[in-house]
């Protein structure tokens, strides 16, 4: 079957979008508005999980802090014997008292 011109014209003219400025700009808005509830939900992701890193850091500072200071299981430190020759040395320079 062969179209005649006004039947091509009108197929042409049913494919073709309507242009609509109003809608453009609503289109424009609304691809902002997306593109900026993305942005949020991002940067809340990120805070979310910088969040729970501080946490984490937070409870491991605590640990270290905690754990290094007991002495429980350590053995106590001997007083170093000093040679009779450091003790004289000592006893004139006036740092060792006998009478203590």
């Amino acid at each position: 079957m062969i179209m005649d011109e006004k039947e091509k014209t009108n197929e042409t003219e049913k494919e073709k979008p309507t242009e609509n400025k109003d809608d453009g700009i609503q289109q424009e808005a609304t691809t902002e508005l997306d593109r900026a509830d993305s942005i949020a939900e991002r940067q809340k992701r990120e805070n979310d999980r910088r969040e729970e890193l501080l946490t984490r850091e937070e409870a491991l500072a605590a640990r270290k802090a905690v754990g290094g200071v007991t002495e429980a299981g350590q053995p106590p430190e001997k007083p170093k014997e000093e040679t009779d020759e450091e003790y004289t040395e000592k006893f004139l320079k006036g740092e060792e008292n006998p009478f203590k």
